[in-house]
């Protein structure tokens, strides 16, 4: 399957419009998609809070959610904190997922053809995505 870049116009695989479709997901707020206001991953609402271990927690379980409910080419094996300990206390923290791939999970076909792992940081108010 092929897709379309967003921001380029560009054709892009099956894997980079998964990461596309994450990336979105992440960066969207609650109700902002009128006809689909359950849409996204609640993430963007807690940007700019102090960086705490229950924050993180959250970020983690609002990420699985977010990959669960809306992109079922990804199941996610563990969500991890990326970064060091002064970029965490500074704010700057990633994450890092690992996930199941199933290529056609959008079809309803959700055989695993491996494992990979991507990046996610927050900036602006949106999320990016890294591969």
């Amino acid at each position: 399957m092929a897709d379309i870049d967003r921001h380029t116009g560009a054709v892009i695989d099956n894997f980079s419009s998964a990461l596309q479709s994450v990336e979105l997901i992440f960066s969207t707020r609650l109700g902002e998609v009128v006809l689909a206001r359950d849409f996204g991953a609640g993430l963007v609402e807690l940007l700019g809070r102090a960086l705490t271990p229950k924050l993180i927690a959250a970020f983690q379980t609002l990420m699985v959610v977010g990959i669960d409910l809306w992109e079922p080419r990804f199941r996610v094996r563990r969500v991890s904190v990326d970064g060091s300990v002064d970029e965490i206390r500074l704010g700057r923290a990633g994450f890092r997922i690992e996930v199941d791939w199933r290529p056609r999970g959008h079809l309803g076909d959700f055989r695993v053809e491996g494992v990979r792992a991507f990046g996610v940081n927050f900036g602006n108010g949106q999320a990016r995505v890294l591969a």
